[in-house]
Order: C-alpha cells, then structure tokens, then sequence
C-alpha cells in the first residue's frame, strides 16, 4: 500500500521548493536591473485590508449608519453618494481617511516593497487612493497617482489646479463628527477661493487637464525614456486585466524593451500575453506573503 502521507509532505515539499526557486529568481533579477517599474491597482490594496468593492465587517461596523441611510454596500459606493450636506459628506470621507489612509506605521508589504526598491531608481504609477507608498519611504516625486489620492483635496469649483493635504483637516472632522455630521465649522474651505473643498480623487480622465497631473505624467514618461535599452523589472502588484491603463502600457513596454522584465503578482488572476510570456513571471500568491518571502530569500 502506499503511503499517502509521506506522498503529500514529498508534494507539498516540492511545491514550496519551486516557489522558493521563482522567488529567488525574481530577487536576482532585481538585484541586477538598472531600474523599476512598480505598478499597482486594488489588488494590493485588498492585500493590505483595504477593500472598496466588499461589504465586509469593517464597513458594516464603521459605515453601518450611512449603509443603512443610503443603501451603499462598499466603500467606492459611498463615495458617488449625492449627500445631503456637505457636513455629511466629509463625515464619510474624514471616516475613511482617518482609518484607512493616515498611517501611523507602513504595513509590512508596503515596507518589503520598498526594500527591494530602494538602492535603484525606480517609478511608482498606481490607481489606488490611499497614499500608503509615500509613508513607506517612496519619493513623492516618483510616485504617480493617476486617480488622486484621499489625503488631498481640492476646490470644488475648480478655480485653480492647486491640491493641499488634507490630514489636519480629516483629523479635526472625524474627532468633531457626531450623528454622521461634521461641525459646519471645520468644513476646508478654498486659500484661493473661499469655496468648498473635495477629496482629490476620481475618474482617471478628470485629472488629464490638471497642472499636477500632468507634471507627475511627465515624470513617469522621463523614466521610461531614460530606461530605453536598459534592464527594466516592471513589479506588477494586483492589477486586474480590466485596469488598461496600467496593464496595457506595462505590456506593451514589456514587448518593446529588448531587457525588459514583467513580474505580475496578482492572486487568482494572472494575465501575462503569449508575445511576453518568454520574459514575464506571473506569481498567483498571496502578495504578501510572496513579498516577505523574497526579502527574505538569499
């Protein structure tokens, strides 16, 4: 008879072996690139514990009096919400801020990315709003948010391109917010204009036209250029396929870069063309574990 047991320790041995292997290749090909490329989407936020798309306990727990109000069902949903106020707006948002975007203390995969970054030039591009790579020791300047981020704000009325921090602000709201409701008090208002203000984030096409914008697109573009015909790594962190206007321009970089390498981490979803697939590795893991595991990796 065999001895079934000791056959799935041998496969279960094996199976980490060869994780073990694709992480110490993917660690090498780091350590010998001239540059990164890391681009990130809602995946990785998912693996740090934000989620906009889930009904989880946390929004049933923390948003359940707007939940119930306005039958929103996930974080993105509320934040489309026409609120009845403006007082009510910014208790959502400063609730939010405060609990899922202002870190005391970067987790632990936003501090093992960076550590596999940090001594090469590297560029950051991501659509996620929660400004968690610039407390983990990434370069404001090589970090580009192509949605916005949470932690700023802007004027409604769009009487100038100008962005400002809006932790100060959040902070005060969300420690005042009683019943849903901010103090009218301590709504921001516009240095410029004296209008209201609103969270800097949205739809990708909205901020086309914007000075900001524009400046960290030319950043961005000034990396690749300068990376022309060197060894590039593009990290790929929770990209879905749908989320074009990261995926594409990495591929397409990917397949016209002679020393280009493509690594998607991306659990469940792994999307790596036929035409790149010699030069990509696609790691279907956690990525959080995936990330420790290749610091850790000799």
């Amino acid at each position: 008879m065999k001895n079934f047991t000791g056959f799935k320790t041998d496969y279960e041995r094996k199976g980490r072996d060869r994780k073990v292997n694709v992480y110490q290749k993917i660690k090498q090909i780091i350590s010998e690139a001239d540059g990164v490329l890391i681009g990130a989407s809602n995946g990785l936020s998912i693996a740090e514990g934000y989620h906009l798309f889930t009904d989880d306990a946390w929004f049933r727990e923390r948003m359940g009096d707007f939940r119930e109000k306005y039958g929103i069902y996930c974080i993105l949903q509320g934040m489309a919400v026409s609120y009845s106020s403006e007082e009510e707006r910014w208790a959502y948002f400063s609730r939010i801020i405060k609990e899922k975007c202002l870190q005391d203390e970067p987790t632990q995969i936003m501090k093992d990315m960076y550590e596999l970054v940090k001594e090469k030039d590297y560029f950051v591009v991501t659509s996620n709003g929660e400004d968690h790579f610039i407390p983990a020791g990434f370069e404001e300047e090589r970090v580009f948010e192509m949605e916005g981020k949470l932690t700023e704000m802007r004027c409604t009325k769009g009487c100038c391109d100008e962005v400002y921090p809006d932790r100060e602000a959040v902070l005060r709201m969300a420690e005042a917010e009683t019943d849903g409701r901010v103090p009218e008090r301590l709504l921001p208002r516009c240095p410029k204009c004296g209008g209201s203000m609103e969270v800097n984030y949205g739809e990708y096409s909205s901020f086309q036209g914007k000075k900001n914008w524009q400046e960290k697109a030319a950043r961005y573009q000034g990396f690749v250029n300068r990376m022309r015909g060197k060894k590039l790594v593009i990290l790929e962190f929770g990209v879905g396929w749908r989320n074009q206007m990261i995926k594409m321009p990495f591929m397409q970089l990917t397949a016209a870069e002679p020393h280009a390498k493509y690594i998607t981490f991306n659990k469940g979803e792994i999307y790596i063309p036929d035409g790149i697939q010699g030069k990509s590795i696609g790691v279907d893991q956690d990525i959080a574990a995936a990330l420790r595991e290749i610091v850790k990796v000799g």
